[in-house]
């Protein structure tokens, strides 16, 4: 039964009406409405209603035939609408504001702007100008490029005397040829592009050949190009980044023995005793240079944007340097690091920004590089680095960098993705981690010369709680594979011979808590430091584990949802605050782990002292907790003459050889630092 009643309408009318037919201004906001609860039969009789508020509400869409022929002004903002075409029914519509629905974009936008005529006001802004421009120079510009392609391409393919299926056929090849080659506009734009050029060409074989013109009211099937993006060139790049933030203190190294713990505020009572906060009798120096520290992500390029969260980073590979073989070369220098509504590249030496890619209604959380063996337009085979960024949309954007092009996107889970990684063995397969606790596999295909792809989803694993952090078994990575999640630290099988495609996880993992071993509790921070030593960051305060993979993990055993007590190796020291979130990393080839602090400083701990007694079938827990071989301190820095606010180190990424750290924090500021 609908949620709508001639009652509630009147009721909800301002100010309330005795009669429908009377209403000019109705407020539906907030009462969870979806699509089906849009009535068009008793819609139809508020034949003068003029200003409409569905805010806030479940709309994935509207009905087409609603008939509000008076309607000027409409509000959606906060619903779930992934489409704008059936907006065309209100001919009068002169405001319409639809901000907060994640899945329309600045196609959208344009979209709009050419259906409803009369529209001035979008989102709280003069369209005037740009909508004319829409509607007139862009529609002007396509039909002449669309004239010209049947002209050279298609108007000799169709004989004088032709049958209904000649026509049919030519019509068919002739729509598909003309929206992959009509090309106008940035690429940001791409999709609205395709949408008018198929509209434009329908109306060209109907007007000028007596061709039917399609008809079809429903809105066109959005393909896996679809973009939104922006993506600049070195030289735009460099000018949209905001600021190089100044520095002092070059040369900022501190050890523990030289420098008091910093403790949390928020928690006094969590400090340690001399037994506890063991310091090593040498701890190693490592001379780190702060190279950059750099303002890159900021909200519409402002310079006062000091709250912009930066999330994940990752080294691009290096195309031919057999990286799947040898970690050391694995890597460049090029980082790409993303946070807010961009995704950048940065020269880690140099400081340039050398692309910046930008989504305004998306929210980057995590990026992760791939390399495919595509076919360029001469038939050749060749390698080339392709990044996959996601977010607070659910949507998986591809990104071929060294063509400035992203080319597709993976509509991957209606809630955000927490976490994004491919399969090392397998370079099409991409894990996506959501908040609709749930981890799924995709097959992201590979492109063609043109940019077609297909992608699939493979594998869905269930969680129990929001994974975070996601991490393959180096030793069977197309076998098992670990998260860390709000409630626990989970491992599933996700073999692909197996039938099952949804799966339940196969094992949960005891930590100690206290006196006793405890499974629930949030793992924010989870990597490998090597074949089989596993680092977890859980929210118990000051607490990171080295565990041992395959003396935790019976494999041997039947059936799911097993609990497995975590063989612990070693725990190492770090702060003591309960802030959630500051997730650590590790660099497998040094030996490293890293992780960042709520003071904004860097842990470093070199473990090569501790690797090869932990390999072997005897090897015993650590009884001390290992300090940091060192704490890279945050520098005293200036912006504008004021020092940031309080600084988070969200994630701390080197690269493969130790030769560059990138750290990200909670203040829209990315440093860069290179081991002297």
């Amino acid at each position: 039964m609908s949620k709508i009643t001639t009652e509630l309408l009147l009721e909800r009318a301002v100010p309330r009406s005795t009669r429908l037919r009377k209403i000019e201004t109705l407020n539906l906001s907030k009462l969870q409405l979806k699509t089906g609860d849009l009535d068009p039969r008793l819609f139809s009789r508020l034949r003068h209603l003029q200003k409409l508020d569905l805010s806030d509400n479940l709309l994935d869409k509207f009905p087409n035939s609603l008939t509000l022929p008076d309607l000027r002004v409409l509000n959606c903002n906060n619903n779930k609408l992934e489409d704008v075409t059936a907006l065309k029914q209100f001919p009068l519509l002169e405001e319409l504001t639809y901000e907060n629905n994640v899945y329309l974009t600045l196609n959208d936008d344009y979209k709009v702007m050419f259906l409803l005529q009369n529209l001035r006001l979008l989102n709280g802004k003069d369209i005037t100008k740009l909508a004319n421009h829409v509607r007139r120079v862009n529609s002007r510009k396509l039909t002449s490029k669309v004239t010209a392609h049947w002209e050279k391409f298609f108007r000799d393919q169709l004989p004088e005397k032709h049958t209904a299926e000649q026509v049919k056929s030519i019509k068919k090849k002739f729509l598909k040829s003309v929206q992959t080659n009509v090309v106008y506009g940035p690429s940001s734009l791409s999709e609205f592009t395709r949408w008018r050029v198929k509209m434009i060409a329908e109306e060209f074989l109907a007007h000028s050949l007596g061709l039917e013109l399609n008809s079809d009211t429903e809105p066109e099937e959005k393909t896996d190009e679809n973009e939104e993006e922006s993506t600049d060139s070195p030289r735009e790049a460099a000018e949209d980044v905001a600021q190089v933030v100044h520095i002092y203190d070059p040369l900022v190294t501190v050890t523990p023995s030289k420098r008091k713990r910093n403790h949390s505020k928020s928690s006094p009572g969590n400090k340690r005793s001399k037994s506890q906060a063991h310091t090593e009798e040498e701890a190693e120096d490592v001379s780190a240079e702060p190279l950059h520290f750099l303002q890159c992500h900021s909200k519409g390029n402002s310079r006062e944007d000091f709250k912009t969260q930066l999330w994940s980073c990752v080294f691009e590979p290096v195309l031919d340097s057999g990286a799947r073989k040898d970690p050391i070369v694995s890597s460049s220098r090029t980082v790409a690091t993303c946070g807010g509504e961009s995704v950048c590249l940065i020269d880690c030496e140099t400081g340039t920004v050398l692309k910046k890619y930008k989504v305004a209604t998306e929210e980057f959380f995590s990026v992760a590089w791939t390399t495919l063996t595509m076919v360029i337009s001469d038939s050749r085979k060749k390698a080339h680095n392709i990044l996959a960024a996601a977010g607070r949309r659910g949507i998986v954007k591809l990104i071929h960098v060294a063509a400035d092009f992203c080319y597709g996107e993976i509509k991957a889970h209606k809630k955000p993705i927490a976490t994004v990684c491919f399969s090392p063995t397998q370079e099409t397969h991409l894990f996506t981690a959501s908040y609709d606790k749930r981890i799924a596999l995709w097959d992201i295909g590979i492109p063609d010369c043109d940019y077609n792809f297909k992608a699939s989803q493979l594998l869905v694993l269930e969680a129990a709680s929001i994974p975070l952090r996601i991490a393959l078994v180096p030793t069977c990575p197309e076998q098992y594979l670990l998260a860390g999640c709000e409630d626990g630290c989970f491992a599933w099988n996700i073999k692909l011979d197996k039938g099952q495609k949804s799966r339940p996880f196969e094992a949960i993992f005891q930590f100690p808590d206290d006196e006793s071993m405890t499974t629930s509790h949030r793992v924010d921070g989870l990597a490998f430091l090597n074949d089989d030593v596993v680092v977890s960051k859980s929210s118990k305060p000051g607490c990171i584990y080295l565990w041992s993979w395959s003396r935790s993990f019976d494999a041997k055993g039947k059936g799911c949802q097993r609990t497995m007590s975590a063989v612990i190796l070693a725990e190492l020291e770090w702060s003591t605050t309960d802030m959630s979130y500051l997730t650590l990393s590790t660099c497998p080839a040094k030996d490293y782990v890293f992780c960042g602090d709520e003071k904004g400083s860097v842990w470093m701990y070199n473990l090569s002292n501790y690797t090869t007694a932990w390999g072997s079938a005897k090897g015993k827990r650590s009884e001390r907790r290992i300090s940091p071989t060192q704490i890279l301190k945050w520098p005293e820095l200036r912006v504008n003459g004021e020092q940031p606010p309080e600084i988070l180190v969200n994630n701390v990424v080197a690269d493969p050889a130790f030769t560059y750290l990138v750290v990200l924090t909670s203040v829209n500021i990315t440093a860069i630092w290179k081991k002297s």
